[in-house]
């Protein structure tokens, strides 16, 4: 499923170099006026919203919509700002040695278009390397504007799905191979044969299932992780653990390791709706 990326590459730029000289508050308390522009004219996405609240059974007014937009309005922002300042950011992780040591080893960091997953990429401070399989359909100008401004973490490798299924799988299976992590977005399949139809609030949704199978066939652990905004600069990264059961038949273990993704992301969603950022009806048949 291809969005349309909200913003453009001058604005982006202009709250950058705003971001240069007034610091990080100016730039968290202009996203009120700004977000009142999407308000607006992003009618489409309110459509979408009102969707999803329905479906997980919550309240959706304009405050609610306003929220949302602002929410994802601060993420985009910290998703940049956090490229040439990730020590400005704060993640709280309980356990977190014990995250830091499954990272050490070859695993699937699965993500979802969610709160600061961008950002806290951004911010890793692991050892190991982090490959992020990706096909986000950015405006032109705003990915120049991205690849642009260097990152401080250097162990950061994106893995383009816009260069093709084979190229994408060999990086994929050389990563895990090598005992690298690879990141992968589970919320949203890029190619219909890697699609698969589960139980989500209750409505049948369409999950990537691919992560899963790669997992299954390369017998590699699975780290749900999600990054919730807190407040200025700072995330609650939750996380979990899952080991697909080799006892099982593929197609039976992928579909109970899913259905445990789809709980957990169930609840992440049922305690901060406002944070997720797929701007379309995810249940559309």
């Amino acid at each position: 499923m291809h969005t349309k990326q909200r913003g453009s590459g001058w604005s982006i730029k202009l709250v950058y170099n705003l971001y240069r000289l007034f610091g990080y508050k100016f730039i968290y308390y202009l996203m009120y006026p700004v977000t009142f522009f999407y308000f607006i004219f992003a009618g489409n996405v309110k459509n979408a919203l009102r969707i999803y609240y329905a479906n997980l059974s919550l309240p959706f007014n304009n405050w609610i919509y306003f929220n949302h937009l602002r929410m994802f309005a601060i993420c985009m922002v910290d998703r940049f700002i956090s490229k040439v300042s990730p020590n400005s950011y704060t993640f709280i992780i309980e356990k977190r040695d014990e995250l830091e040591k499954s990272l050490r080893s070859g695993l699937i960091m699965l993500l979802s278009h969610y709160g600061g997953w961008a950002t806290s990429s951004n911010s890793a401070k692991v050892a190991n390397k982090l490959n992020i399989v990706m096909k986000e359909v950015l405006l032109k100008e705003i990915k120049s504007i991205e690849e642009s401004i260097s990152n401080e973490v250097e162990n950061i490798n994106i893995i383009d799905l816009n260069e093709g299924g084979l190229s994408s799988s060999i990086q994929i299976a050389n990563a895990l191979l090598n005992e690298e992590v690879v990141a992968m977005m589970a919320d949203r399949a890029n190619d219909k044969k890697h699609t698969k139809s589960m139980e989500f609030f209750k409505k049948s949704a369409s999950f990537n299932k691919n992560p899963f199978q790669i997992a299954y066939k390369m017998a590699k652990p699975i780290i749900l992780f999600f990054v919730i905004n807190e407040g200025l600069q700072k995330y609650r990264v939750e996380y979990l653990k899952l080991e697909l059961d080799k006892t099982l038949k593929e197609e039976e273990a992928i579909t109970k390791a899913m259905e445990e993704y789809v709980q957990v992301f169930e609840r992440i969603l049922k305690k901060n709706p406002n944070q997720w950022f797929n701007f379309y009806n995810f249940w559309r048949e």
